[in-house]
């Protein structure tokens, strides 16, 4: 079976511009299994964050998922079109990266 998934890219300045890949799935396979075999087999330029594999347990992989904002490891991966873009309403780093946290809680840019 196949799965097409249609991903917001580009960075801070840039137009955001929209490309479609193919990947191929089984039944039970999340969006962040398509994306990072995506990353492993065509495009190893594209960013997204996650730390855990399908345990929903550090929130990194929340992003606009077919217009809704939801977690790429816990959505499964369907046959046909998946929608991926950044979270509205926060910076955007690149790709599907946009800053979570808070921005006192920030490492970078601290002085002291």
């Amino acid at each position: 079976m196949k799965a097409t998934l249609q991903i917001q890219r580009g960075g801070p300045g840039e137009a955001p511009r929209v490309e479609s890949f193919d990947v191929s799935f089984e039944a039970g396979q999340s969006v962040l299994d398509g994306l990072r075999a995506l990353r492993l087999t065509a495009d190893a330029t594209l960013s997204f964050r996650y730390s855990c594999i399908n345990a929903n347990a550090c929130k990194e992989c929340m992003m606009l998922i077919d217009g809704d904002v939801d977690y790429a490891c816990t959505v499964r991966l369907k046959e046909g079109v998946t929608a991926l873009a950044p979270l509205p309403k926060k910076t955007l780093v690149r790709d599907l990266v946009t800053e979570i946290a808070p921005p006192d809680e920030r490492l970078y840019g601290r002085s002291g």
